[in-house]
């Protein structure tokens, strides 16, 4: 499986024909890493040194503050994971023993000195963990900024988002043994993973209760945009009661590599990463292009995914609670699992019907590429200083000088102001305050 878990991903003649592929596959993940670490050096030094004059760090938008601790999230973790790979190499090829012991294969007893396949996984899910909040804190990031700019309202709890998703950058690197309760740990280490992975509960409830706060009595414009991110609000929510049950080590025990990991994964991480992807992209897609996606299809794809990955998702919890375990292609050895397949049928048949929806998606993003409604600068009406750049293709930015940045991302509806948004780059009045 993806987790490659020695002994067998660590002895080529366990699995006929495995040896050359594995270990190129290894490297390709090397070569991956040191590239995605340049990346993130890149952008972490960007950030730090190279903002605009006025752009204090409390000015930053949201969305950059995550893609600003992903950045580093990826620094931290993903050399531990190169770490990993490299010593599993060893061991496939040049006959050392980081992961191995004394195992039999085929009656063969191989003998190897002093290693073991748990350091494997405390390395893997050392990086595993950091890893679902790579690929979450930029789903946040966006949906901050859609849910505030459609809300008109200023992100409420500005302070208290940008200090919630550093509690979750720095939570997701001491949570790593949840995913090995089963490996026979100490108990007593296995209640201070629990702990943790609780306590993490904590900064992703606050960033729900903000995001509902500003949804709360809010003038909202409900674009394809805005519905996507309220989607992701509501499978974060969902995803994060389920992982509540699984941070636990006494329940989680019961469901291990089960159906229901499939379905807290999946809802928590895959969907609401998906969920703040095509947010952002209905967003931002007149800043790229120009042009508008035609908001009807952007409906009806919203409603086609979002009932369909429910679909999906949803009843593999109740698949895992009745002990259906996850990575087998049939169930023909498991005859006390029989009375599911009707569940089954109906995951296979949501999951074709999402998948055919996406061409709804693609048909919307490439027709309007070409023939969608000329945009306007700023046709959400939004603050961030993308959105003062013009709409003509021309080298650079801006034609003339680098704007200056006067006020926080967030100034919508503000009492006494002339519209319902004032954009970064406007200079205070006299006597204005900037929040």
């Amino acid at each position: 499986g993806w987790t490659i878990y020695p002994p067998l991903s660590a002895l080529p003649q366990a699995i006929p024909g495995s040896g050359m592929g594995m270990t190129l596959w290894l490297i390709s993940i090397i070569l991956f890493i040191v590239g995605s670490l340049l990346g993130g050096l890149n952008y972490i030094v960007t950030v730090l040194n190279l903002r605009t004059k006025g752009m204090s760090m409390k000015r930053l938008p949201l969305t950059v503050w995550s893609l600003f601790l992903t950045a580093i999230l990826g620094v931290l973790s993903f050399p531990v994971l190169i770490s990993c790979g490299l010593l599993l190499i060893f061991d496939r090829s040049f006959g050392t023993s980081f992961y191995l012991s004394d195992i039999i294969i085929g009656g063969e007893a191989l003998h190897h000195e002093g290693g073991s396949p748990i350091l494997f996984e405390h390395l893997f899910w050392f990086l595993g963990h950091p890893e679902v909040y790579i690929i979450l804190l930029p789903a946040l990031g966006i949906v901050s900024e859609v849910i505030s700019v459609n809300s008109r309202k200023p992100i409420f709890g500005y302070k208290a988002m940008v200090g919630s998703l550093l509690a979750i950058a720095f939570l997701s690197f001491i949570v790593w043994g949840h995913h090995m309760f089963m490996t026979g740990m100490n108990p007593f280490l296995g209640s201070v993973f629990t702990f943790t992975t609780l306590l993490i509960a904590i900064p992703s409830a606050i960033k729900v209760f903000n995001y509902l706060a500003t949804l709360w009595r809010a003038n909202i414009r409900f674009t394809p945009a805005m519905l996507f991110a309220i989607a992701m609000v509501s499978t974060f929510i969902a995803g994060g009661l389920t992982g509540l049950i699984l941070g636990d080590s006494a329940l989680d025990i019961n469901i291990h590599d089960t159906y229901f990991v499939v379905g807290h994964f999946h809802i928590v991480m895959g969907l609401s990463a998906i969920y703040g992807m095509f947010a952002g992209v209905y967003h931002w897609f007149p800043k790229m292009y120009g042009r508008m996606m035609n908001k009807y299809l952007g409906y009806l794809h919203f409603w086609g995914t979002f009932i369909c990955a429910y679909g999906v998702f949803f009843p593999m919890h109740f698949l895992g609670l009745a002990g259906l375990p996850r990575r087998y292609y049939n169930n023909e050895s498991f005859s006390m699992f029989d009375g599911l397949a009707d569940i089954n049928a109906v995951i296979t048949f949501f999951a074709l019907a999402g998948a055919v929806i996406q061409t709804i998606f693609l048909f919307n993003f490439f027709y309007s590429i070409f023939k969608g409604t000329k945009s306007s600068q700023n046709p959400w009406k939004a603050n961030t200083l993308e959105w003062t750049t013009p709409i003509e293709r021309m080298h650079g930015n801006w034609p003339g000088d680098i704007p200056e940045v006067h006020r926080w991302p967030y100034d919508y509806s503000k009492p006494g102001a002339d519209d319902d948004f004032i954009q970064q780059n406007i200079p205070l009045k006299p006597g204005e305050s900037e929040h």
